[in-house]
């Protein structure tokens, strides 16, 4: 038996949550502005925690979104929602 592997069913577990991947990248992501809920950007920007796009992009917002088209497949999200729900939810990252 190897010693790098672990014995198996000797042991307890460890349940390890994923963390979100945040985006410091030029992807396609970086090109956009993205819809996100109202609240969570004003919980970013007081706390410095990522939020998620409609598209599922995770990042601290931290630039003008005025500067960028907005996110294809986010709008495609937002319009396909329809009316109805609560109208704060929808925000162009930081709008």
């Amino acid at each position: 038996m190897s010693t790098l592997e672990p014995d198996r069913g000797t042991g307890t577990g460890t349940l390890v949550e994923p963390t979100p991947q945040v985006s410091h990248g030029d992807g396609d992501h970086e090109r956009f502005a993205h819809y996100v809920q109202k609240d969570k950007i004003m919980e970013s920007a007081l706390g410095g925690t990522p939020v998620v796009a409609l598209c599922g992009k995770v990042w601290v917002p931290g630039r003008d979104p005025k500067k960028y088209p907005v996110c294809p497949m986010c709008k495609e999200i937002y319009e396909s929602m329809g009316p109805g729900g609560d109208k704060d939810k929808g925000g162009k990252d930081g709008k």
